[in-house]
């Protein structure tokens, strides 16, 4: 049964594609309860413009479970058309004050990562708010500069199904393909029983941002990277850094060791009457 619900988006993936669903972001949220949700999947890009959400935006959706996925907190949208942009995003104001009180309210702040990935084998949780203990590195590896050929003919061939009933321009908006990020990014760190574990980022700013570098250093990879690594690593940990953690539905099935992945990462500073120290890191 669908009902209409208000979502707090905290997570937006980079964009994937599917065989099934053309390109995908993973988006997740507190719903109006206080609660995790999952909104999967949902081709963003092909949203209308003044629906596409931004994140730390309250937005308003009709959603039923996903039947098909069997994490707990995964919903579909039923109605692309419902979509509904509520205000703008909250912003940063008294070191993000409102956004915590949204997102901290009723959600535990996990700080054991072998505690997370139990809850997740026993598919009690699939998303979660997780405390490093501490930064030992900021990594990254490189991985295919193209999307799969197969995927690209798939999108191609549903492209020329609409070819007699949308103009080109409108082919162009709908069915554009986000360029493929040529590397992964990684931290590794610690938690608070000192287990070490590294995980892949995979939160749309870190996408954004390594583009952005990219262009502004003279299309130098090297340098676009460094500069990615001097705000998620120097940058960060000079503040309350935390991760929103997630688990793939391919490994949540499977019950794979580590299930998760870095979705999001929040870092609101220190208040001013508080000063904390840096967490700790390593290079």
């Amino acid at each position: 049964m669908s009902q209409k619900r208000k979502v707090f988006i905290t997570v937006k993936t980079y964009p994937t594609l599917s065989k099934t669903y053309d390109e995908l972001v993973c988006t997740a949220g507190i719903l109006d309860d206080g609660s995790w949700v999952r909104i999967y999947p949902l081709p963003f890009r092909k949203l209308d413009h003044e629906k596409r959400y931004k994140k730390y935006q309250w937005i308003e959706f009709e959603l039923e479970k996903n039947t098909s996925d069997m994490r707990p907190e995964t919903y579909r949208v039923v109605n692309r058309a419902t979509i509904k942009a509520i205000g703008e995003p909250i912003g940063t104001e008294k070191q993000w004050q409102k956004r915590k009180d949204i997102i901290f309210q009723r959600n535990k702040i996990y700080r054991s990562l072998v505690e997370l990935i139990d809850l997740a084998h026993a598919n009690k949780l699939s998303l979660a708010i997780f405390k490093p203990q501490q930064l030992i590195k900021f990594e990254f590896e490189k991985t295919e500069r193209e999307w799969p050929p197969d995927k690209l003919a798939l999108l191609q061939g549903k492209k020329n199904q609409f070819s007699l009933f949308q103009t080109q321009e409108e082919l162009e908006e709908v069915f554009s393909v986000v360029k493929k990020l040529p590397y992964k990014f990684f931290y590794k760190f610690c938690d608070q029983e000192g287990k070490e574990s590294r995980l892949m980022i995979e939160d749309w700013e870190i996408g954004v941002l390594y583009w952005k570098c990219f262009e502004q250093e003279g299309r130098d990879e090297q340098k676009a990277i460094a500069k990615v690594k001097q705000k998620y690593f120097d940058s960060f940990r000079k503040n309350d850094i935390y991760f929103f953690l997630g688990t793939t539905k391919e490994h949540h099935q499977k019950r794979a060791p580590n299930p998760f992945v870095i979705i999001g990462v929040f870092y609101p500073p220190y208040p001013p009457h508080n000063p904390q120290l840096p967490i700790p890191f390593s290079s």
